[in-house]
């Protein structure tokens, strides 16, 4: 009879194979020496409290104690985050976490005050304020907070506004209620014969079965769950819209989707042409699902026929010394120095690499500015993806290092917004290597496969995600009731839009709205798409580049949030103002879905 193979214990993993946290804090002991000492510290925050205005001095010294106070704060909670990853069953790592979080809560309402005080300063002695040397280190920092003068409303307002908070967050919670534990969905027997528990875990894996009838039985199941509760969740959707809405004419923007977009100092107009772009090459798409559904052998093509790959998966053995190595390979037009950090890091103890019992699923980077930039994994050399989530992660890491040893501990930490660039640019990099070095048609059709339908998930998929946000909230600005018919119709129109004529659109699939949990957090996901689109870019003008492309690029991965993210990303290279990025990836999707129709 063969082994079951069994994930082993935290303790038994070999510590070559663990992160090193030393950085951080040498033990478990020295975090705790150094959190009682931070903890007690929260009650120094009072003594700057009614003092910012009087001079330019008293308020450095309260920035000062300040970021003193953050830069503890993220070392302390990353310790903890990380060793409560490593094994989530671990109680003592789990009351660790507990007690940051209840201590930085605090923390938060003792310094609560910082914001509005600074606000309250009148222009004209803020004016006179910003020259000091004392502010120097902080000037960015304030310039970007006066932006909010605009719109800060006086302190009873403000006050009311601030005990809102909780009650505004109902919409999000009855979904997230509904969602993760209240929907039952039943087990679908699998293409194994086995029968499996339906839940938004398995859903995806079991849509990807090549059996089109587990496929189908699965997506109509899932569904019909959705169906049964399509008031309530119209209902919750409707309330975070109407919620987005409230708080925009509270603080006197000009909408939703400004106000969103304000802390990034983004236009609408990147919104709009990512929009505008995706719509010029919608006809490529149509032509892919063509591909798809000749190739499949199908009469018609569904949403349940989209993910399965259209090739058998590539088997190809890579342990970890040997990803590492194909990633380094493929890095290598970032240089000596970028490659070499990375390759240490990658080889060394960045990384907690293979799962353990308890350990957290998925993959991610955390960065820290006085820790090494650790990776998760969990880690298996027979899936070619999990090669590239390590190179997409490694780019995180890399961001993150270069922007700390670049930036203050006050401009180091990347926005959202630019925080895809890095990590996607490196998956470009690892798949173009692979496909030029494919060594049949059938590899490199499968690796163009997989790049297609990673640029049509993150890039197109997330731009109707995007439009259906604007088209809800302008709805609503504009008075109109969001009912279960108004969201199915503009939902519906859609999906006609994005999947084209010959695309049979279950009824059902009007569901799709009412389950994305990003939609409770709007104007989110268009990020993803600009953020591939600009890595697509930028990657092209490296390759195709010289010193001075790559130059720029590491000056990118070195700003931290020294300027805005478009200006960061402008220097690098792309204009995302302009449809121009967007333009070229989708150019480059239509390529490569020419090369795959030559291929298959």
């Amino acid at each position: 009879m063969s082994k079951t193979h069994k994930i082993p214990p935290r303790m038994k993993a070999k510590t070559a194979d663990t992160w090193d946290l030393s950085r951080l804090f040498s033990s478990d002991k020295a975090w705790e020496k150094a959190f009682q000492k931070w903890e007690k510290s929260i009650s120094r925050y009072v003594k700057f409290s009614n003092t910012l205005g009087e001079s330019a001095a008293k308020l450095a010294n309260c920035l000062r104690f300040d970021s003193q106070f953050e830069r503890t704060a993220e070392k302390l909670g990353t310790y903890a985050f990380l060793k409560t990853a490593q094994d989530m069953a671990n109680s003592t790592y789990q009351r660790m976490q507990g007690r940051y979080q209840h201590a930085a809560s605090e923390a938060a309402q003792a310094a609560s005050f910082i914001r509005p005080e600074i606000l309250a300063i009148s222009k004209s002695r803020l004016k006179r304020f910003l020259p000091a040397r004392e502010l120097r280190p902080y000037r960015l920092k304030l310039e970007r907070l006066i932006r909010y003068q605009p719109h800060t409303l006086a302190k009873s307002e403000e006050k009311l506004l601030a005990m809102q908070t909780e009650m505004s967050e109902a919409a999000s919670k009855v979904f997230g209620q509904l969602n993760n534990s209240d929907l039952k969905f039943g087990t679908i027997r699998n293409e194994a014969g086995e029968d499996v528990e339906l839940s938004h875990a398995t859903f995806s894996t079991l849509l990807h079965s090549p059996k089109r009838q587990v496929r189908k039985k699965a997506f109509h199941q899932y569904y019909e769950q959705f169906s049964a509760h399509e008031n309530t969740l119209a209902a919750t959707l409707s309330g975070s819209i109407q919620r987005d809405v409230y708080y925009a004419k509270a603080r006197g923007y000009a909408s939703a989707r400004e106000r969103s977009l304000f802390e990034d100092n983004v236009p609408v107009a990147v919104y709009d042409n990512l929009i505008d772009a995706v719509h010029e090459k919608l006809s490529v798409l149509y032509h892919y699902f063509e591909i798809r559904r000749r190739k499949m052998r199908l009469k018609d093509l569904h949403h349940y026929d989209t993910y399965v790959p259209i090739l058998s998966e590539l088997h190809v053995r890579q342990p970890w010394n040997q990803a590492v190595k194909t990633i380094m390979a493929a890095l290598q037009p970032l240089g000596d120095q970028y490659c070499s950090v990375l390759e240490a890091g990658l080889r060394g103890r960045w990384c907690d690499r293979y799962p353990n019992q308890g350990k957290r699923s998925g993959a991610f980077s955390c960065g820290s500015y006085d820790g090494d930039p650790h990776i998760l994994m969990n880690y298996q050399p027979n899936v070619l993806d999990h090669v590239f989530t390590l190179a997409h992660e490694a780019g995180h890491s890399m961001h993150s290092y270069l922007s700390a040893q670049h930036q203050p501990f006050e401009y180091y930490d990347y926005t959202i917004f630019v925080a895809e660039v890095a990590s996607t640019f490196n998956e470009q990099l690892l798949g173009q290597h692979l496909m030029q070095n494919a060594k049949s048609d059938a590899q490199r059709a499968f690796l163009i496969n997989r790049e297609i339908d990673a640029i049509r998930g993150t890039i197109i998929r997330q731009t109707m995600f995007a439009e259906f946000e604007k088209i809800s909230h302008e709805a609503a600005e504009a008075g109109e009731p969001l009912t279960v018919d108004w969201f199915k119709q503009a939902y519906g129109l859609l999906l006609e839009r994005y999947f084209g004529p010959d695309f049979v659109k279950d009824q059902c699939l009007q569901l799709e709205c009412f389950r994305i949990p990003h939609f409770y957090r709007a104007f989110y996901v268009y990020k993803y798409a600009t953020g591939l689109s600009a890595a697509i870019a930028l990657s092209e003008r490296v390759l195709n580049g010289g010193s001075r492309q790559l130059k720029e690029y590491l000056s990118f991965l070195k700003g931290g949030c020294s300027k805005y993210p478009l200006d960061l990303l402008r220097d690098a290279g792309v204009d995302m103002e302009q449809r121009q990025p967007v333009q070229a990836a989708l150019g480059y999707f239509e390529r490569l879905v020419g090369e795959l129709d030559e291929l298959l």
